[in-house]
């Protein structure tokens, strides 16, 4: 019974795995930065919005996969791995 408790506990380090095995420049931090400044710059630069909306576009599109879908199928994937260990310790 104890192991059923204390296997959900180790599922937060499994987490924070992702991004402590990134460089610094692919942190959460680093590509909103990136995300914000792209498409200002793109603004500034040259004041058209058919440049600047398709950057933005491009920007979310990025934002989802890389902030919302990447660490979601990680912890998926490490959910997944953990029950197996679990279902062996029970057998």
């Amino acid at each position: 019974m104890s192991t059923q408790n204390e296997l959900p506990t180790s599922n937060p380090p499994k987490e924070c795995d992702l991004w402590s095995q990134k460089p610094w420049w692919c942190q959460p931090w680093s590509i909103l930065l990136t995300g914000v400044l792209v498409p200002l710059g793109s603004w500034l630069l040259f004041h058209k919005l058919w440049i600047t909306l398709p950057t933005i576009v491009g920007v979310l599109i990025w934002w989802l996969l890389f902030l919302v879908i990447a660490p979601a199928a990680y912890r998926q994937a490490a959910n997944a791995a953990q029950p197996s260990d679990g279902e062996q310790l029970h057998d």
